[in-house]
């Protein structure tokens, strides 16, 4: 038997928040793993109670500097639930229109600077751009456009501040949607060499038998609005979403690992989404897949990165058609009065699935809010993962499987932050 061994790395790099791993092999077995989030409750839920329902956009867009979006259009559709009012038209348009700038900004910013460096065995993205000075030069352009548009609509890059229940505070002019929209024919050919760029990388052979979870919406790429499904036959709305899943807590996390009832973990993101919805891609959307070597079902986690590449192409490509059928509004925002009740919503962030659920009074303050994050949900089958993952490598150096660990665990994007409610790596050997 191996002698005890103990590899301790004080933080995971390229991810957003802290946290550690634990991975316990006793021979050639693996006994343990834990995603040791350790980073300290935030306690957005505690201090909602309390507040306006309208001031919810402007508080939980601080939630997360990555995806404020999510947060935001996640809790104004849970408001407006209670409240019966449902925001349609040249509004509802322009909510996609935001989602579409997050999803390219974060795709992009999780595609070339997290991620890809560990296919090209490098370090960083500096690193990267030594060896790569166009490539690194092409994700940061689509990364200002998506920015470009979330500092449009949501007036400001990070958390925006524009958005409100029922609509915006404020619709731009005009001409600003012209200049972006020449900006997004610019990002679509940075888009399409994306997809070609990260098919070309080496995928370890790791297809997994997950239960996949997002929206479905019977008309569009799941953003905004749709009903909760599986692949293992979940088909729920939003509002009898504690009917299937549940959080618990586990004593090696602060953030809660969320299940299916009498069931187990399941994973959010976007190979659920483009697993479950691959029909509603565009077809320009569904041939760079097919021709980045992706079947229309992916179930493999390190190929994650060529699904983000498609869905930027595929947000950037909505975000087109979305502004070439553009009408402005009447009005920037639908009035909303306050009515008792519970209201609940889920959106797709970059990650995956974010749902929220709030009861407010008849005068409007939130008595109850529950927000469960993407990260969270799938911080269980992360572990998972590394169980499978780890087994088979067990004999590598601790330096190498390191590696490969840290990768696994950003094949997720987590943002920890976002879920406490990594790395410190410590393998040990006995």
């Amino acid at each position: 038997m191996a002698d005890s061994r103990t590899i301790k790395v004080d933080y995971l790099a390229r991810v957003e928040g802290e946290g550690a791993l634990d991975i316990v092999i006793d021979g050639d077995q693996v006994s343990d793993v834990k995603l040791r989030i350790f980073e300290p409750p935030r306690f957005f839920e505690a201090f909602l109670r309390g507040r306006d329902f309208r001031e919810v956009p402007d508080i939980t867009a601080r939630i997360c500097g990555i995806c404020p979006v999510a947060y935001q259009m996640s809790a104004v559709h849970a408001m407006e639930s209670v409240c019966g009012v449902t925001v349609g038209g040249p509004l509802r348009d322009l909510r996609r229109l935001l989602y579409c700038g997050e999803w390219i900004e974060s795709h992009a910013l999780h595609v070339y600077m997290l991620h890809a460096p560990d296919f090209l065995g490098r370090h960083n993205v500096v690193e990267l751009a030594q060896d790569h000075p166009d490539t690194v030069q092409r994700g940061l352009r689509l990364k200002k456009t998506g920015n470009a548009i979330v500092d449009l609509l949501g007036g400001r890059e990070i958390h925006p501040i524009n958005v409100r229940v029922g609509g915006f505070y404020h619709i731009p002019p005009d001409s600003e949607f012209e200049a972006i929209a020449e900006r997004l024919r610019i990002a679509r050919e940075d888009a399409l060499y994306t997809i070609e760029w990260v098919s070309g990388f080496d995928f370890p052979e790791f297809e997994q038998d997950y239960e996949l979870v997002c929206l479905s919406h019977p008309d569009e790429y799941p953003f905004n609005e749709g009903k909760i499904v599986s692949s293992k036959g979940i088909n729920v709305t939003a509002q009898q979403y504690h009917d299937v899943f549940e959080e618990h807590h586990v004593g090696h996390s602060t953030a809660l690992h969320s299940r299916v009832l009498e069931r187990g973990n399941y994973k959010v993101g976007p190979l659920a989404r483009y697993s479950l919805n691959f029909d509603k891609l565009t077809p320009a959307a569904q041939q760079a897949a097919r021709d980045a070597g992706l079947d229309e079902t992916c179930s493999n986690p390190f190929k994650s990165i060529i699904v983000r590449a498609v869905e930027t192409l595929y947000a950037v490509d909505e975000a087109l058609r979305i502004l070439d059928n553009f009408q402005r509004p009447d009005a920037p925002y639908l009035e909303v009065e306050p009515k008792a009740g519970t209201g609940l919503a889920g959106t797709e962030a970059p990650r995956g699935l974010l749902h929220h659920t709030y009861t407010i009074n008849d005068e409007g303050i939130i008595e109850h809010a529950q927000i469960i994050p993407p990260t969270s949900q799938n911080q269980a089958t992360i572990e998972s993962d590394l169980r499978e993952f780890i087994q088979p490598r067990i004999d590598l150096p601790d330096d190498k499987l390191q590696w490969q660990c840290e990768q696994a665990v950003r094949n997720y994007d987590p943002c920890i932050s976002c879920s406490t409610h990594f790395l410190k790596l410590r393998i040990t050997r006995r």
